[in-house]
């Protein structure tokens, strides 16, 4: 699985759909890997942060730099690991929001990620106020640290999604 010249053994798909919680099939498995293939242009079994901004949907995300402190040298699992998140089956989605990696996300990593959405386009009174509405309308305070399930019942309740898709040539 290293060498990206190699194929993926049925053991090696078993592997990657346990290592990422069953949140892909076998299939889309395969077809993962012959993206990987295509994006490590250097056959190192590695795919770098430059080699993840050939994909136009994570050159353009606003959350792309954010993405890419997670994305520098990932091998095939890890790939897959981080594609997860980004799947309405996915229980990961709350790495890319937790800035400080504390396994928790606060109202100020809320903000940020919402700083990073909508850029100049509302004012830091108005993102604050959208997202204490959100959060108390989910039953939290503006001073509430979300564990993931706190997380996921935010996301839920408000039909938030963070989807991305990534083109197999």
């Amino acid at each position: 699985m290293g060498n990206t010249s190699s194929m993926l053994t049925q053991y090696d798909i078993e592997e990657v759909q346990e290592h990422c919680n069953n949140t892909f099939s076998q299939q889309e498995i395969v077809s993962l890997y012959q993206r990987f293939c295509q994006l490590d242009r250097n056959s190192g079994g590695f795919i770098s942060a430059d080699e993840f901004l050939s994909v136009p949907e994570f050159a353009v995300n606003p959350l792309s730099q954010r993405l890419f402190r997670m994305v520098d040298g990932l091998n095939f699992k890890e790939f897959v690991a981080f594609l997860s998140a980004f799947s309405s089956r996915a229980t990961l989605q709350q790495k890319v929001y937790d800035s400080d990696g504390n396994g928790k996300v606060a109202f100020s990593d809320l903000l940020d990620v919402l700083r990073d959405l909508t850029g100049q386009f509302i004012s830091e009174q108005q993102r604050e106020l959208v997202l204490t509405h959100v959060l108390e309308e989910a039953g939290y305070k503006k001073d509430s640290l979300l564990v993931p399930s706190d997380f996921m019942k935010i996301l839920g309740n408000n039909g938030l999604k963070m989807e991305v898709e990534v083109p197999v040539d």
